[in-house]
């Protein structure tokens, strides 16, 4: 691919990054303003036009009215309520089909052109082919709430969003390769073990978000909304409540939120570290200037988390924290890309 060619894709690819974000930010605000359950069908071609008359808002509540959610949480819900929490679960959607579109049609014009290499159109491929998976992730979990017990599995909802991450960090690693060719021989002695570190530091930070999902799906930042202990306690005595005791894990508001505290405490130490570390290596300006992005990132986002759980959870703090998560996992990937591009700085 020429020079030309890789810039035109990168920044396609780029862009639909920023469409994965917004899904995700729109998709936080559904799940805080309890709207996730408000369609109650799955129809991704005939669903992608809105109710167009009264006569269509009215069959769409009905058809609410008629869930488990509907009698027994929002019995009392007017038509005028109903289009508020529609709205936000039908722009989440919406989004959902325009990733799709956005990222299919240049994709085969690319090909068509001969604009895309044979080695990266495979990879595209099976992107896109993640992108369908994830809508058909996010009606699973959407049909987890349709049941007596009307909500959502925190697993499902946990699969969901680690599948928006990975799809959002395969189109960023692509545009970032296309950007900035990486290094073709391994690196060795402090640099290779900075990699490593760098490399750590991103799964670490994709188990943190889906300990966030967990979070999130048994509301547990609604409990324990002191910091930094909690109520008191640095390990919470409900920690193992339930029997057997590995569901705790994932069912426990006590110990779900404990892991997502030590995990960003767990960060808050490897983080700085690994700033310093890469201050002692001879790195390009991009590289040091990623790793400082890094460190800001980290102070905002453990900031939103915080406040988000004194404030008890309000909508607009909540929302930030989830899209502080994917800019942050794009900060720690262009971390570990600038640390594989070809040429470091020469010692000073």
């Amino acid at each position: 691919m020429n020079t030309g060619n890789r810039r035109s894709v990168a920044l396609w690819l780029l862009a639909c990054c920023a469409m994965v974000f917004a899904t995700l930010v729109v998709g936080g605000v559904t799940r805080l303003t309890h709207s996730g359950l408000s369609i109650v069908e799955w129809q991704p071609l005939v669903g992608a036009l809105p109710p167009l008359s009264q006569g269509d808002w009215q069959e769409l509540f009905a058809k609410y009215q008629a869930t488990p959610e509907g009698r027994q949480v929002n019995s009392a819900m007017s038509l005028a309520e109903f289009r508020g929490i529609f709205w936000w679960e039908y722009a989440h959607r919406l989004l959902g089909r325009s990733i799709g579109v956005v990222f299919l049609l240049p994709f085969l014009v690319f090909v068509a052109t001969g604009r895309i290499g044979r080695t990266l159109a495979p990879r595209l491929a099976a992107i896109f082919a993640l992108g369908a998976l994830q809508g058909a992730m996010g009606w699973y979990m959407v049909a987890s709430g349709l049941v007596e017990d009307p909500r959502v599995s925190q697993y499902r909802l946990a699969a969901h969003l680690g599948l928006a991450f990975l799809i959002f960090g395969l189109m960023f690693w692509l545009a970032l390769d296309l950007l900035r060719e990486r290094a073709r021989s391994p690196a060795a002695g402090p640099m290779r073990s900075l990699q490593r570190f760098a490399a750590g530091l991103a799964a670490l930070l994709f188990v943190m978000v889906l300990s966030g999902a967990l979070v999130a799906g048994i509301h547990a930042g609604l409990a324990y909304n002191t910091f930094p202990l909690m109520n008191g306690h640095f390990v919470p005595p409900e920690i193992f409540l339930i029997e057997p005791w590995p569901l705790n894990f994932f069912s426990n508001m006590a110990t779900v939120q404990f892991d997502h505290r030590m995990i960003a405490w767990l960060l808050a130490f490897l983080v700085p570290w690994f700033w310093l570390r890469a201050r002692a290596v001879p790195l390009a300006r991009t590289a040091r200037l990623a790793s400082d992005f890094l460190v800001l990132g980290l102070a905002l986002q453990i900031g939103l988390g915080i406040a988000t759980l004194l404030y008890v959870v309000p909508v607009a703090l909540a929302a930030a924290h989830q899209a502080g998560a994917m800019v942050l996992f794009a900060l720690v990937l262009w971390v570990n890309h600038e640390l594989r591009a070809a040429s470091p700085a020469p010692a000073q």
